[in-house]
């Protein structure tokens, strides 16, 4: 399969399944794999126990940390791997940004990322993975981590609204917004499949509603 794309980012929610995805697709299309690192990061934690208290330096540290990873990765051509995926872009800095910090930090905040944002390429392709707030529960309790099991409703229901009010607003993107409801891409290769022939087709700029 030719893919069209030459930096593809796989978004979602909390839960989602943006890197068993992205792993997959990288080992099928062998393809660079760029991970968020984010269980490196010690404000995690604190931040889903005093939430108000380690917002601030939650985000300022993802930001930083996520800047340098991109950087680094995007500006290094890899000849061996023309395609890069990543389960991530530096937009989910500031959809978490604008949901769990307080306005005068916000404001601060959306200085920073501004500068940093215009700094990085843009991805070809931004496919974001929608699941109800349900499913993406279902699947935190199944992988465990101990400091997401505490994880609300309502916080989840936020991110949800703040990507998709991110994804209104652009216009200078590719954007294909996938409800991923009824398929397991995790257990049924068929529903991989489809998910992938939908992911490499070639696309306006604009954004793409697809439900399988």
């Amino acid at each position: 399969m030719d893919i069209p794309y030459s930096f593809i980012a796989i978004e979602g929610n909390i839960g989602a399944g943006k890197t068993t995805l992205a792993t997959r697709m990288s080992q099928q299309f062998n393809a660079r794999l760029i991970l968020e690192q984010f269980e490196d990061n010690s404000f995690l934690p604190k931040f889903y126990e005093d939430p108000s208290r380690y917002a601030f330096p939650l985000e300022l540290s993802f930001l930083a940390d996520r800047f340098q990873q991109l950087k680094s990765q995007l500006a290094v051509q890899d000849m061996f791997h023309p395609v890069t995926i990543a389960d991530y872009y530096i937009l989910k800095s500031l959809i978490f940004a604008k949901k769990t910090l307080n306005s005068e930090e916000f404001t601060l905040y959306t200085r920073l990322f501004s500068i940093i944002e215009n700094v990085l390429p843009k991805p070809d392709l931004l496919v974001y993975l929608y699941l109800d707030i349900s499913r993406l529960q279902s699947n935190i309790r199944r992988r465990g981590r101990v400091y997401e099991q505490k994880i609300e409703d309502d916080y989840l229901q936020r991110i949800q609204e703040g990507y998709l009010d991110y994804i209104r607003q652009q216009q200078d993107l590719r954007v294909l917004l996938i409800d991923t409801n009824k398929l397991d891409f995790v257990a049924r290769p068929r529903d991989y499949d489809r998910l992938t022939e939908i992911i490499m087709q070639d696309y306006s700029l604009g954004i793409h509603r697809i439900t399988p």
